[in-house]
C-alpha cells in the first residue's frame, strides 16, 4: 500500500479518493469537543440542540470533520511530506451529524519546485469531504512540501529510517526458501 507520494508522482488534475470512510459516533464528537475545550452546547448538549436549534440535534464540531479529512488524505497526499506549509479557505458548507459517514477526495491543483532546495517541491491540493448521501460538508485547500525522489534515495529509499530486524535468542533470522532459517 502506498503511503504518500514523491513530487514526481503528483500530476496536476489527478484526484485521489481516500478510503475507507469514517462513521462519526456521538462518542467521537463529544470526546473531540471536550479534548479541545469546545464546550459549545450545540455539540455536547442534546437537549439544547433539540430545543433551541434549527437542526433539532447535535452537530458534529467542524474541526473534527476537518481533522478526519486531513487524516484520510495522508496516505494519498502527505504521507511523505517534509512539511505542511499552509491551509487555506477551510469551509464547512453543510452540517455533519452523529451517525454520518464521511468520505473524502483530494485533487491536485498545482505543483512547483522549491526555489531554495532542488530536492523537494510544493503540491497544492483541494480536499472535499462528503457524507453517505454525497452531500459535500467540508472543503479546504492546502500546500504541502514533498520530497523529490533524490531526497528519498539520499535518506534510505521508500521507507527511510526503517530498522532491519536483528537475530537474537527469540528470532534466528529470516527463513530460507527451503523452510529452514538462514543460519541453519
Amino acid at each position: 500500500m502506498q503511503f504518500g507520494r514523491s513530487y514526481e508522482e503528483f500530476e496536476v488534475g489527478a484526484t485521489y479518493k481516500h478510503w475507507p470512510g469514517k462513521t462519526v459516533t456521538e462518542y467521537d464528537d463529544h470526546l473531540f469537543s471536550l479534548l479541545t475545550m469546545n464546550h459549545h452546547p450545540l455539540h455536547i448538549d442534546e437537549n439544547y440542540a433539540v430545543e433551541t436549534t434549527q437542526f433539532k440535534k447535535n452537530v458534529v464540531v467542524g474541526n473534527y470533520v476537518y481533522s478526519i479529512l486531513l487524516g484520510m488524505s495522508v496516505p494519498d497526499v502527505s504521507g511523505k511530506a517534509i512539511a505542511n506549509l499552509e491551509v487555506e479557505s477551510l469551509r464547512h458548507v453543510a452540517p455533519t451529524f452523529h451517525g454520518d459517514t464521511i468520505y473524502g477526495e483530494s485533487t491536485v491543483l498545482d505543483k512547483f519546485e522549491s526555489k531554495s532546495k532542488d530536492d523537494r517541491g510544493i503540491v497544492h491540493v483541494e480536499t472535499i469531504g462528503y457524507n453517505q448521501h454525497g452531500t459535500v460538508v467540508c472543503i479546504f485547500r492546502r500546500k504541502v512540501m514533498v520530497p523529490k525522489n533524490s531526497y528519498l534515495e539520499a535518506r534510505g529509499g521508500e521507507q527511510p529510517g526503517r530498522p532491519v530486524p536483528q537475530p537474537d535468542k527469540n528470532w534466528s533470522g529470516p527463513a530460507s526458501p527451503d523452510g529452514g532459517s538462514a543460519s541453519d
